[in-house]
């Protein structure tokens, strides 16, 4: 088994800012367990980006982890993903940067297309094109990075001798990653010579997808060793499997459906994804998870047990996948907080270590 980084996923579930009577408090609240994460040894502390969305409360997230490198010393950090195709490329280059000087190197930066239509509508942003501007909007940016100037003509944004500042603290730049589940993505990640993330699809599908990118980037013979893979997982352990199920699963159960009633209220709606084979396997897990807690443990997308159980769970699952980050998502839905602090510590104190070992 090659050597694992563990890391923490920070979703900010849409129940706590509901609930709390100002965002401030819930901000605090997670900075202070990025820093217990760190205290404990994950190595690294991911958040991800949605617009008008149910799904994570996190608009901003260049200015969130301004907080978190601020409150923290070690740990690598970042977004997967920004939703490219929301973002003044050039902008969005810069921010990155001085994120990276202001946590001394520390950042990754994870790219994505989104997924759901409704958000692109509420922009008034061409859900059909998202690809193509994501494209776009990386290759200026990768340009903002190593470029003094920055001259570009394309379909959706123009520079005329831009002038990008300042270059990022990691030369040439942070590590660039792509949230990528169809061929399409997987096909563009290995062209690239870019890293790949994962946070949805069971073990089996990933394990064949991960496979499909490690033989396309050889196709492409990059020099250099093969980009890294990131998986994202719930994780719930308690002092035994019972207790751990108990407090897992009626949590794991309303934390899909229920969060979407507030976007499916509204004038728009929520609209998804076009039925493309990808998307109507991603839907088949999706009603999964909203219906069987077994769905989730037998297909890998969650690891829920004592730290027994859970830690044959990990090594079982990390000989299928081979990935190189596991990133625990220990809050999920109305999880009480000193459950999932509880889960964390455990999961860092008798998980990680006997894996190392």
């Amino acid at each position: 088994m090659s050597e694992l980084e563990f890391a923490v996923w920070d979703g900010f579930p849409v129940y706590e800012m509901a609930t709390s009577p100002v965002a401030a408090d819930v901000y605090q609240k997670h900075l202070g367990e990025a820093q217990l994460a760190e205290e404990l040894g994950y190595q690294g502390y991911y958040t991800i980006e949605h617009q008008n969305s149910h799904v994570g409360q996190i608009t901003s997230p260049s200015l969130y982890l301004c907080a978190v490198a601020q409150h923290t010393t070690n740990m690598r950090i970042g977004a997967m993903i920004y939703q490219l195709p929301f973002y003044q490329p050039m902008r969005l280059a810069q921010e990155i940067a001085m994120l990276d000087h202001l946590s001394h190197g520390r950042v990754e930066f994870g790219t994505g297309i989104g997924v759901h239509e409704h958000e692109f509508i509420r922009w008034g942003l061409p859900f059909d094109q998202r690809r193509q501007m994501s494209e776009e909007a990386l290759e200026i940016i990768v340009q903002g990075w190593t470029q003094e100037t920055v001259t570009y003509k394309g379909k959706f944004w123009n520079y005329d001798e831009a002038l990008p500042f300042p270059k990022p603290y990691q030369q040439p730049h942070p590590p660039i990653w792509v949230g990528a589940h169809s061929p399409a993505s997987l096909d563009f990640a290995a062209k690239k010579n870019y890293h790949v993330s994962q946070n949805i699809d069971i073990d089996t599908v990933i394990a064949e997808k991960f496979e499909y990118f490690r033989q396309a980037w050889r196709k492409e013979q990059h020099p250099g060793p093969m980009p890294r893979t990131f998986v994202m997982r719930p994780v719930h352990v308690a002092e035994t499997d019972v207790l751990a199920r108990e407090e897992a699963e009626k949590v794991m159960l309303s934390s899909r459906d229920v969060i979407r009633d507030g976007i499916e209220k509204t004038r728009i709606g929520f609209k998804g994804t076009e039925p493309t084979p990808t998307n109507l396997e991603l839907g088949r897990v999706f009603q999964g998870m909203n219906t069987s807690f077994d769905f989730w443990l037998d297909n890998g997308l969650a690891l829920i047990g004592s730290p027994e159980t859970v830690l044959k769970q990990l090594e079982a699952q990390h000989e299928l996948l081979g990935y190189d980050i596991f990133c625990a998502n220990h809050r999920f839905g109305p999880m009480a907080a000193e459950m999932s602090t509880k889960s964390m510590k455990l999961f860092a104190q008798e998980v990680m270590p006997a894996l190392a070992q």
